[in-house]
């Protein structure tokens, strides 16, 4: 990966160029088939990652509605085109929503994945009600504390797991209980009637026993391969959502909502950013333009 000179992007029926501001990317998308292909399953490199943004739109495609030049905009990027990572970069309008005056591009552009990730697989998938159980894996992370917030919010009991390290943290957010993965065993606080995953592996093999009956195992990893003996199994890609993120955006604003960002870095520290040993607790984003 290295920084360089793209041509400016097309903006097709109903796209918007937006000039960004701000970007989030998920560690593991250079793994996806999308960031090097298209629809079609052609070869598109060289290809621009990043799906998260927050930015002004500077330019309407043809058919374009619902946005206007000169409107602040945070939302999400195609999987299969070029993405946010660069200063300027063409989205379909339908995936974007109103970023209010007094909301800073650094924390808008970490909302988009997370926030609609952990709403959808809660609520959407999940089912999740007020008075309800969730297990959250991975409750320090993106998804995971957003998940954790919008839970307590909902008048659910939340169990959050993850590292030691993590659970102050956690705690702070909002969680009832903390599980640590690394020295405490899955199922001592009992079963949920919604589990999220997001960590995959044997965590997500293992947790399909902690379901109650009629509950959900809700997992963004991979698609389970064991499933609750009484409930059932929901795999998952985030999809945009223009009026949940105009919900996010209100709730931020209002202080109720509050994502975990772990680091802020320029657009050319963006490929060490990538790298497998930089981890920080959090979203990293990626500040593509000052001011």
């Amino acid at each position: 990966m290295s920084l360089t000179d793209m041509p400016y992007p097309h903006a097709a029926e109903n796209d918007v160029i937006v000039r960004v501001h701000a970007a989030g990317f998920t560690p593991g998308e250079l793994d996806w088939p999308g960031t090097w292909t298209d629809r079609a399953g052609r070869d598109r490199t060289p290809s621009v990652p990043g799906h998260e943004l927050s930015g002004v739109v500077v330019e309407l495609g043809y058919g374009t509605t619902g946005l206007s030049v000169g409107q602040r905009v945070f939302g999400l990027a195609d999987w299969t085109r070029n993405g946010t990572l660069a200063e300027y970069t063409a989205v379909e309008a339908r995936n974007l929503a109103p970023l209010p005056a007094d909301i800073d591009h650094t924390l808008a552009a970490a909302l988009p994945i997370s926030g609609l990730t952990a709403w959808q697989g809660l609520f959407d998938h999940g089912r999740l009600t007020t008075g309800q159980t969730v297990l959250i894996h991975g409750a320090a992370g993106g998804v995971g504390s957003i998940a954790v917030q919008l839970a307590r919010e909902a008048g659910a009991r939340v169990i959050g797991t993850g590292r030691s390290s993590d659970r102050d943290r956690v705690l702070a957010l909002g969680a009832d209980t903390f599980l640590d993965l690394q020295t405490e065993q899955l199922g001592d606080d009992g079963e949920a009637d919604v589990v999220f995953d997001v960590i995959g592996g044997d965590i997500l093999d293992r947790s399909a026993a902690l379901v109650r009956a009629g509950g959900t195992l809700v997992t963004i990893a991979m698609p389970p391969k064991v499933r609750p003996k009484d409930g059932r199994a929901v795999f998952f890609v985030v999809e945009p959502d223009r009026a949940r993120l105009t919900d996010l955006a209100a709730r931020l604003r209002d202080g109720r909502l509050k994502p975990v960002i772990g680091a802020v870095r320029s657009l050319g520290a963006a490929p060490a950013a990538f790298a497998p040993a930089t981890r920080t607790r959090g979203k990293t984003i990626i500040r593509v333009t000052e001011g």
